[in-house]
């Protein structure tokens, strides 16, 4: 079993239920190919640098997913497939990666100069 990311652009006039059923049975065939499903990742409405299809915007989902590579090329067939998903990427994620947050970002410390030099 390899960890995978899965990143989904969704046509961002779709309605949130059609968004969830994608979503859904994304989980539904890793879970039946022996796979284990992860964190999913909603970024919600984001603006295109460029028109993509026609649109300017898409509704951006990432999956986290821990599967064997057969199961994940069929999730990929799938996802190609759908007339809901305008682009999609699978991503097999590093070891030592798997499972890491993103660090908060450090405080920053603001230092008192004094009385400006002239």
């Amino acid at each position: 079993m390899r960890p995978y990311e899965i990143g989904v652009i969704f046509d961002a006039s779709l309605e949130e239920s059609a968004i969830r059923s994608v979503t859904d049975r994304v989980a539904e065939q890793v879970r039946n190919g022996g796979g284990t499903p992860g964190r999913v990742d909603r970024w919600g409405r984001r603006p295109f640098a460029y028109e993509l299809k026609h649109r300017s915007e898409g509704y951006y989902v990432f999956i986290e997913v821990v599967a064997e590579p057969a199961v994940v090329a069929e999730v990929d067939r799938m996802l190609t497939l759908s007339d809901e998903v305008l682009r999609h990427r699978v991503i097999r994620q590093p070891e030592h990666v798997v499972g890491r947050r993103r660090p908060a970002p450090a405080p920053v410390a603001v230092v008192d100069a004094g009385p400006a030099a002239q």
